[in-house]
């Protein structure tokens, strides 16, 4: 163990994949959060909070092993995905006017960065003030993508147990970069059953609508009065995959974006971000294998989907001379 400024830091050893590559365990705890983190995806395992009544819980979905993460690839549980987070269609884009053909992974569109997205590599890890800071390189032509990619991503607890990932890149040739991290949230515990029914607000008076791909058509639509408005706190039903355009901030201000309440424990969950985007996907199709329908609710900050081929939506391009620099918090309260 190391005690990293106010972080309780501990690593250690978490199994081996099926080729062989080892992979390790960080543990950050700080008043009262525990959060494990693999090497292998740069995964969060498991965020334990406490509830109202001071007991603990995980509250995020995670698998026991290795092995599992292997096995169940597609939920892409807790991971840190890319290069590009949700849809390109077509599997292609643009940039300068040259195509770029991506691996088709979800019919004809790509998902989540592809066939081995950042998902399913092993990263570098060191540790750093307060947490821990993984790192990996994208090469030029992965998964279809131009250019060499830097990539890190760094976990950290700040004061009360605040969980802040900080993402950067750079590149050696012009791309497109928007990575998230897809933790699927239970507060009343991970492994209770369904998550429908918890509260939810969302900043977000716009959303992106999709075709019958749920690749966005381009356009714009307000969430006034229809299942897509969150804008006021209220129950979360099933069927939900869909972008929502968060309210504009001030340049550099991580305002809320989201607020994740369960009555029965008291957990809150307060979602900040500098991203303009983010995707709430329900998990509807979880069949059991090892959660079920609806066991977590994803809130995905991110730029939009299919922004490539999008010139009205925020630019994702990322050129060299630049440095890629994101940034979002998960605070734990309790009601």
């Amino acid at each position: 163990m190391t005690t990293s400024a106010d972080t309780a830091t501990y690593t250690e050893d978490f199994g081996v994949l099926a080729d062989g590559s080892p992979v390790r365990r960080w543990t950050l705890e700080r008043d009262g959060v525990r959060v494990r983190i693999l090497t292998y995806g740069a995964i969060v395992q498991s965020v334990e909070t406490p509830a109202r009544d001071g007991s603990r819980a995980p509250v995020a979905l995670g698998l026991p092993e290795v092995a599992g993460y292997e096995e169940f690839p597609n939920p892409y549980f807790g991971a840190v995905v890319g290069r590009y987070a949700n849809r390109i269609g077509g599997a292609s884009f643009v940039l300068d006017g040259r195509t770029h053909r991506l691996t088709a992974n979800e019919g004809g569109n790509h998902l989540h960065g592809g066939a081995r997205g950042f998902d399913k590599r092993v990263w570098d890890a060191v540790a750093v003030p307060d947490g821990v800071r993984m790192s990996l390189v994208s090469a030029d032509g992965e998964e279809g993508y131009p250019g060499r990619l830097d990539f890190s991503v760094t976990y950290t607890l700040g004061p009360g147990g605040e969980l802040r990932l900080g993402y950067r890149a750079v590149t050696d040739a012009p791309t497109v970069l928007n990575p998230t991290s897809h933790l699927y949230w239970n507060l009343a515990g991970a492994e209770s059953g369904s998550a429908l029914g918890q509260q939810l607000r969302i900043a977000a008076g716009r959303i992106t609508p999709v075709d019958a791909a749920s690749v966005p058509t381009g356009a714009f639509a307000p969430v006034a009065g229809g299942r897509f408005d969150f804008r006021e706190m209220r129950a979360v039903g099933s069927g939900y995959d869909q972008n929502f355009v968060l309210d504009e901030r001030a340049e550099g201000d991580d305002g809320v974006a989201a607020e994740l309440y369960d009555a029965a424990s008291g957990r809150v969950l307060t979602v900040r971000t500098s991203e303009p985007g983010l995707q709430l996907y329900t998990a509807d199709h979880f069949d059991g294998r090892p959660f079920g329908p609806c066991a977590g609710i994803a809130l995905e900050t991110q730029h939009f989907p299919d922004s490539p081929n999008r010139p009205d939506f925020p630019s994702t391009v990322l050129r060299p001379g630049e440095e890629f620099v994101s940034r979002t918090a998960y605070a734990f309260s309790v009601r």
